[in-house]
């Protein structure tokens, strides 16, 4: 925050108090460190960011058109933005606000009706640079035009969602990646021209520390890029591969052995899944099972394991390999309230329960007898 430090937190908040009353009807002055506040230009810095923390995105970009101090401190201070509540012009609104608000971290721009245009992610490249998190969901009018900019104005980028947008290519996915090499999280949802097995390749080969990465319906997808991310991602720890119809076991081989931090799969529809893939990511942990300990005095990671795994609609499956893994892994829950092995549409694997599952069904049977 701008000026910290220049003023006490009680005289902060006691200022901030009488500052609250007078915007109430209260006509008291107000001082702070002996100079009179009369005006509300007149607000210290600090005290002018507190305030702000209060109020919606929204009321926060009024607020900085009050006056040139008031624009100077907000548009310093700000980090975090979300403009998805502006249903009509947010291209110009982010024309208008990107070059002032230069601190920006976060930046949300999720839209319900595509109104973002190339111009609007070309000004943010250029004045944006501290950008971290960008969310350009369902903006289905950006062009390749758009992750060039990225790629040379916003490289501290650690959180990308681009999910929806259609007409991203894979050149221009690959070409991002070479510059934004610190991305942990990506959402390539429904990107089916941008997520490619070559676009793959280069996140494998250049994004080494992902662990989060959303390919969804992405049906370009084949068992060359998802190896190449096993093989150079090896923090991964969530990946959805939900409707990637392509994908076979070896696929799943490669991230059981390649990514031991793996918590969760995302396999709907992937009906060239067997068995195989099954048995390899249970005895993966037996493999492992002495790197993860490692790991875990380190304290880098708490516990291991899969914790969520979809394989709805793999009828490919059988329930003795689906038991193993569910054996290998117990945060895998089939009972009620903790679906987090998901079979929907997998009628022969009925029979698969977890531990607790099976543990209650026990119970549930000592107790019936002992009352006969």
């Amino acid at each position: 925050m701008i000026g910290e430090g220049k003023v006490g937190n009680e005289d902060l908040n006691l200022c901030f108090e009488k500052l609250m009353m007078v915007a109430a009807g209260n006509s008291e002055g107000v001082k702070m460190n002996g100079v009179g506040i009369t005006e509300w230009k007149d607000i210290p810095v600090e005290l002018l960011l507190r305030i702000v923390s209060l109020l919606d995105d929204q009321t926060a970009i009024v607020a900085s058109s009050v006056c040139s101090e008031w624009r100077d401190a907000i548009c310093l201070g700000l980090t975090q933005l979300c403009l998805s509540w502006c249903r009509k012009n947010m291209n110009n609104l982010v024309l208008s606000l990107a070059p002032k608000f230069t601190r920006l971290q976060t930046l949300i721009l999720r839209q319900e009706n595509p109104q973002l245009e190339d111009n609007a992610v070309e000004t943010i490249s250029k004045f944006c640079h501290d950008l971290q998190d960008l969310d350009l969901s369902k903006s289905f009018k950006l062009s390749d035009c758009s992750l060039y900019a990225l790629a040379h104005g916003c490289p501290n980028l650690k959180k990308l969602n681009i999910s929806g947008c259609t007409s991203f290519s894979d050149e221009s996915l690959a070409y991002l990646t070479n510059f934004c090499r610190k991305l942990k999280i990506l959402n390539l949802c429904g990107c089916v021209k941008a997520a490619s097995d070559h676009a793959l390749q280069a996140i494998g080969r250049n994004c080494n520390m992902l662990q989060s990465l959303n390919l969804g319906w992405c049906d370009n997808v084949g068992d060359p890029g998802v190896m190449s991310l096993a093989y150079g991602c090896h923090d991964l720890q969530c990946l959805d591969l939900c409707g990637c119809v392509r994908i076979t076991d070896e696929s799943v081989i490669a991230l059981a052995n390649e990514c031991l931090h793996l918590r969760s799969l995302g396999l709907y529809y992937c009906r060239n899944i067997t068995d195989r893939a099954m048995y390899s990511l249970a005895h993966s942990r037996v493999k492992n099972k002495g790197s993860m300990w490692e790991s875990s005095m380190k304290g880098r990671y708490e516990d291991d394991g899969l914790k969520s795994l979809n394989i709805s609609q793999c009828t490919a499956l059988t329930p003795s390999a689906v038991q193993a893994l569910c054996d290998t892994f117990p945060a895998l829950h089939t009972c009620s309230g903790r679906h987090s092995l998901v079979m929907s549409g997998c009628l022969n694997l009925t029979s698969v329960h977890c531990a607790c599952a099976v543990q209650a069904h026990r119970t549930f049977n000592t107790i019936f007898h002992t009352a006969h």
